[in-house]
């Protein structure tokens, strides 16, 4: 297998890049996954505090679901700017009550969880518990023990590009790039590289750029525009990781209302719908959004206009 995904097999084709995750083979290829979001959080920039007991998070998981999402992901650290970070002990007692219970839930057997952290421990608990994913804003970076656990877990990981933690990437230093495609690109096939040695290997990986994380607005619209150049600059430093799945979740963002003068960030859902669009016309597998209904069409139109332009192309 490791030949296959280092050869030059990677990208004929023919071949396609399946993932194994709970019992499926998942085919990030065919169209657009739709990961839908439930903060835990107090303090999350989008919809802080409003999922916090056992009964409306279990609920809003299954509304998720049913707007056609097909994965959700629960995090019980809020990674906006200057978040408080908490303690492994502090986040498993908001989460494990919360996974408990969905996993008990008739609807949701078969369907795809994933859990937003970057501890270790947090990580190896939600799995036991019947998570599938584990997401990673720091990409291993915040906790060192997080990569071999992940590797010994066996389950997916998704890297996500940020420079500093939360209270830092918004630094002046964090902050500047001379070329943030180039670095982005860089700095994410550093952290794949990193993972692939302490033990998950290639095929389990998932990347993200991190629109909104230690980027200013116009660096996230160079980024959502410039996903095809990000890719091949990927491709020259890993032919096998160019192929790995790409998730974007530009979801509310505050770029987005900046752009839109939108402060709220429940009332950015159309600007949502517009970044997602390039986001999946420019490459990305996997859209991470709070408003799965609307950004579902949005994905669809997009899976239309792309099917169409291969099925053009191939009639020529």
């Amino acid at each position: 297998m490791e030949e296959i995904w280092r050869g030059k097999s990677i990208g004929r084709e023919g071949l396609r890049r399946v993932l194994p995750i709970g019992g499926q083979l998942w085919d990030w290829s065919k169209r657009t996954h739709v990961m839908g979001v439930l903060n835990l959080t107090p303090d999350s920039f989008s919809d802080g505090g409003k999922f916090r007991d056992v009964d409306s998070a279990a609920s809003r998981v299954l509304q998720l679901f049913s707007e056609g999402a097909d994965i959700v992901d629960i995090g019980a650290q809020s990674t906006r700017p200057f978040a408080r970070k908490l303690s492994a002990e502090e986040e498993l007692q908001r989460l494990i009550p919360v996974l408990d219970a969905v996993v008990r839930i008739p609807e949701v057997e078969g369907k795809l969880l994933s859990v937003d952290t970057f501890h270790a421990r947090v990580a190896a608990e939600a799995v036991k518990r019947g998570v599938h994913i584990v997401n990673d804003v720091s990409g291993g970076r915040l906790d060192p023990d997080i990569l071999s656990v992940v590797g010994e877990l066996g389950v997916p990981y998704i890297i996500m590009h940020m420079r500093g933690d939360p209270c830092t990437m918004q630094s002046e230093e964090n902050l500047h790039y001379v070329n943030v495609c180039e670095e982005v690109a860089s700095e994410l096939c550093a952290r794949v590289r990193e993972a692939e040695l302490s033990g998950i290997p290639l095929w389990r990986i998932m990347i993200d750029p991190g629109i909104g994380f230690a980027k200013k607005t116009e660096q996230n619209l160079e980024i959502l525009m410039g996903l095809p150049f990000i890719k091949k600059e990927i491709a020259k430093r890993s032919m096998g990781a160019s192929h790995t799945p790409l998730l974007v979740g530009p979801s509310r963002k505050r770029f987005l209302g900046e752009i839109c003068a939108r402060a709220d960030a429940t009332e950015r859902d159309p600007a949502t719908c517009a970044a997602i669009t390039a986001g999946i016309l420019g490459g990305a597998n996997i859209i991470r959004v709070h408003n799965v209904e609307d950004n579902l069409d949005a994905a669809k139109i997009c899976d239309a206009l792309l099917k169409r332009r291969r099925d053009c192309q191939a009639s020529r």
